[in-house]
């Protein structure tokens, strides 16, 4: 089976960080959000891949082809970005022809769901969640038995708390390209983009049975708030949570459960719970909690809680709530 995942999007919610990078490749939990997608997927057995790329996809690819040198990996443009549904119909040929079905899983999200189980189960399946705001997600509407009788993105008057989360199995990716290509060629858009939920109304008119399954957790990694409570419910698995030495930390306290990067400095401080921190960062004479750090920065005399701080960034000061992008230096002594 082959996934399709779509990267193409600016991340404005993540500025500053994604003036730089990619809001896929921002660091959570000791990987990228990308990475821990990727690394799910390839898990469950997939690996064919379809990346739909455009703000930055440079980087998104030479990420790929770096860190995954294994996978089966297409890359498509998608220019201009006009929603979900446009980017998919952009990768139609790419999928169009898979006689075992597709994967989507959007680039941003990050689920905990049984993907095996996902995967076997017949017919095309909708992963959801109950949300307590549902007039701002696509929402699913079902009848007794289970089946999907509607499908509809941010409705002004929500009938459903059943959320989109972003994972879909497509049983029949030739009717879905065809889906497509119609509310394209009928400039049907839905708050001034096309979406997917279009598309699979159009399936589900026709005719196309639907089902839902639910996930255990889902972390939509667009926001600070977002990304700093995946960050802690990652590094909440059994690997992170073992309390272990680190004698190349002199005079420095760890708490788990924490995520340390190759070849840090870090010196008369303590870190944790919840801190993931990228490769080559100096940490000295600071305390570090709920926070994730990039690569290669350096950190010195702070008191730092739920802050997120790019790569090669250099802060020196007091204690405060940070949210600051790559290449950045603050000094408050």
């Amino acid at each position: 089976m082959k996934a399709v995942i779509p990267v193409a999007g600016i991340g404005s919610r993540l500025r500053p960080h994604t003036h730089t990078q990619p809001k896929s490749l921002v660091p959570v939990a000791g990987n990228t959000i990308l990475g821990h997608i990727i690394d799910r997927l390839v898990a469950a057995g997939i690996e064919d891949f379809v990346f739909v790329i455009g703000y930055l996809g440079e980087k998104i690819e030479s990420y790929v082809r770096r860190q995954y040198p294994n996978l089966r990996s297409e890359f498509v443009v998608q220019e201009p970005r006009e929603g979900i549904g446009h980017a998919l119909w952009v990768a139609r040929e790419h999928f169009r022809y898979e006689t075992d079905g597709m994967l989507i899983l959007l680039g941003d999200t990050i689920v905990d769901v049984d993907l095996s189980q996902l995967l076997d189960t017949p017919g095309t399946v909708l992963a959801v969640k109950e949300v307590k705001t549902p007039s701002m997600f696509g929402l699913v509407e079902t009848d007794a038995t289970g089946q999907v009788t509607k499908v509809v993105e941010k409705p002004r008057i929500p009938k459903s708390n059943h959320a989109l989360v972003g994972l879909y199995k497509i049983a029949n990716p030739e009717r879905l390209a065809v889906a497509l290509e119609r509310i394209i060629a009928d400039e049907q858009r839905t708050h001034n983009e096309y979406q997917l939920t279009d598309a699979l109304m159009l399936l589900i008119n026709e005719g196309e049975e639907m089902t839902t399954t639910p996930v255990d957790n889902w972390f939509d990694c667009g926001r600070k708030e977002s990304l700093l409570e995946a960050n802690a419910r990652l590094l909440n698995r059994p690997e992170f949570l073992v309390a272990r030495e680190y004698p190349e930390f002199p005079d420095t306290i760890i708490i788990p459960p924490v995520s340390i990067g190759r070849d840090c400095q870090i010196r008369h401080s303590i870190i944790g719970p919840n801190v993931a921190i990228g490769d080559r960062t100096i940490v000295r004479n600071t305390i570090i909690s709920d926070s994730i750090i990039g690569s290669y920065s350096e950190l010195r005399s702070a008191v730092m809680q739920d802050c997120i701080v790019g790569s090669d960034a250099s802060f020196s000061g007091l204690n405060h709530s940070l949210n600051i992008g790559d290449n950045t230096e603050i000094n408050y002594s």
